[in-house]
């Protein structure tokens, strides 16, 4: 699905149905240097089975133009235009990483659009070592090596991979190096210094009155689960599932991802459906 939004042609993946404005709609918000593909079991599966759904491409990624946004709350804006324009009026928003922020600060600016709040491998303050940052804006090939390496835990590799010859972490380096190619212009770095400079998560996740769910890799090293307190602190009435896998969890561990994504949409439809 292709709308304009600021002058610009974005794209969001609708899972193999178009999008029905008249079903629940899930959207599903990517990480850094990544696109709506990370999501393809998840938004297939909850298209196919009776939800709208919005795996968008951020702008300067995957197919959507534009140049990268440089911040957090400029993706959450950009993120409530998209639901405009595609004429959603309320949404569960579920993010990754990056996109757990935006997610979290669209929630906050907008609580009335945000049915619920799914938030991946996520945590606050999102700080990324000013050695990652510097790699990412002098030397982006050597930044994807060392997040892949990080994002993954062992269980990634053979023979523990889904398929005979499949690999995880090739897959999602060759995502990133694909990223690079479409967008050259620093796309890592300035995603990366977004996370950093986000300061509002902490009184975005207060503000936060939906339904909630964290989802934790048990392996993380990226947000590992030991510094979410601050946001499961906040969001007090949060529920918490943890998977085996590092942060590339809907990867690693996909089948586990979708069930506790579909036992929290369940809750959501209980929940309106005794309102």
């Amino acid at each position: 699905m292709q709308v304009v939004i600021n002058g610009q042609q974005v794209y969001a993946y609708t899972g193999g149905k178009a999008l029905d404005c008249a079903l629940p709609t899930v959207v599903f918000i990517h990480g850094a240097q990544n696109d709506h593909s990370v999501w393809g079991l998840q938004s297939r599966w909850f298209a196919h089975h009776g939800y709208g759904v919005l795996a968008v491409d951020l702008p300067g990624h995957g197919r959507s133009g534009g140049p990268a946004l440089a911040s957090v709350e400029e993706m959450a804006d950009w993120l409530l235009a998209l639901l405009d324009a595609a004429g959603v009026r309320r949404a569960l928003l579920a993010g990754h990483s990056m996109g757990s922020l935006v997610a979290l600060e669209a929630s906050a600016r907008a609580p009335g659009r945000v049915r619920g709040l799914a938030m991946l491998g996520t945590t606050y303050p999102m700080k990324v070592s000013d050695q990652l940052l510097a790699t990412a804006r002098d030397d982006e090939d050597a930044a994807i090596d060392m997040v892949n390496i990080w994002s993954h835990s062992s269980i990634a590799h053979k023979p523990s991979s889904p398929g005979p010859g499949f690999s995880v972490m090739g897959g999602a380096r060759r995502l990133m190096q694909r990223m690079s190619a479409i967008n050259p212009d620093a796309l890592f770095y300035t995603d990366f210094a977004a996370c950093n400079a986000y300061a509002n998560g902490e009184a975005a996740a207060r503000a936060v009155q939906c339904p909630a769910v964290f989802i934790f890799g048990a392996k993380d090293m990226m947000t590992p689960p030991r510094s979410t307190k601050t946001l499961t602190g906040a969001i007090a009435h949060g529920k918490v599932v943890t998977v085996d896998a590092g942060h590339s969890l809907m990867a690693e561990q996909p089948d586990a991802v979708l069930d506790a994504l579909i036992a929290f949409a369940a809750t959501l439809e209980n929940e309106e459906t005794t309102q």
